[in-house]
Order: structure tokens, then C-alpha cells, then sequence
């Protein structure tokens, strides 16, 4: 298997890690998180890079938000609705009211992840070890290519 190869099945399966840790501490709202997901490998003269993104709002997920700015008011209302609450307080307040008054309490107190399922979404996956072990990998299917052309160079070596 090629280095890039490696690294995209590397990718790959940190990706699936992430989504399986998100719904195991109970993040899931409507799913846009675990949808944005999206690894990209390319190579260059460098060598290879490789990139796991997400939306925005990944550090959130791994530590809170810290107080001052307002958040999205939008970005909560969607999020009212998605997790279900917008049916439960149907007559008694509006989700866009609502809204405001969450947005308010993260400006004025900022949010602690650890109250709603735990933190650590992003560092429990991508351990050093685990970044360690992806390097390893790589850098294994590195030293086979470089054999193979090693080897073939002096097959063309006529003495």
C-alpha cells in the first residue's frame, strides 16, 4: 500500500472515531457535525499532507465557549428544533425568544461541555499515541517505496 493510501485509510477511520465518540456522548442535535466531517489527502514535493475538518464549532464541542460575544442566535434556533425542544415549549415561549435567552446566558457565562456529556470529543480520539501510530504508518509505506526504488535503480545498474 502507498503512503497516501495509508494516510487516507488513516483518515478515514479517525473520521469514523470521531462520529462514534459524538453520538456516545450524546452531541448529536441534527448532524450537521458528524456530516461536516471530511478528510483530504494530497501529495506534494514535500510529501503528503493530510486533513480532517469539521464545521466551526468542533472546539466548542471539545471545551465550551468561553463568555463575551454573542453565539449564532440562528445557529441555537436550529438547534432548538433539531433536538426537539421547539414542540415542548410550544405556547408557553417562542424558539426565537428562546434563543436570545440562550445566546444571552453563553455571552454573559460561557458554556461548560463537561455539564452536557462530557468534554474531550476531539482529544480522546486524536491521542498523541494515535497521531504517533498514523506517523508510524505513513512513514512505513515511506520507507517501502523508497526500498522498491532503491532496488529498482540498481536492477538498472549494468556492471
Amino acid at each position: 500500500m502507498k503512503p497516501i493510501e495509508i494516510l487516507e485509510e488513516q483518515l478515514k477511520s479517525l473520521e469514523g472515531e470521531f462520529l462514534a465518540k459524538y453520538l456516545e456522548k450524546g452531541m448529536k442535535a441534527s448532524g450537521d457535525w458528524g456530516r461536516s466531517l471530511e478528510n483530504k489527502v494530497s501529495s506534494s514535493s514535500n510529501g503528503i499532507n493530510g486533513v480532517l475538518k469539521a464545521n466551526d464549532y468542533s472546539q466548542q464541542l471539545e471545551t465550551g465557549r468561553k463568555k463575551g460575544a454573542y453565539p449564532d442566535i440562528d445557529a441555537i434556533e436550529k438547534w432548538i428544533v433539531d433536538k426537539g425542544i421547539g414542540s415542548n415549549i410550544e405556547k408557553k415561549i417562542s424558539v426565537s425568544s428562546l434563543a436570545f435567552l440562550i445566546a444571552r446566558k453563553i455571552a454573559r457565562e460561557g458554556w461548560k461541555r463537561e455539564k452536557y456529556g462530557g468534554v474531550d470529543l476531539i482529544s480522546e480520539v486524536a491521542t498523541p499515541q494515535r497521531m504517533q501510530s498514523i506517523i508510524d504508518k505513513v512513514g512505513q509505506g515511506y520507507v517501502v517505496t523508497i526500498t522498491d526504488e532503491i532496488i529498482k535503480a540498481f536492477k538498472g545498474i549494468s556492471v
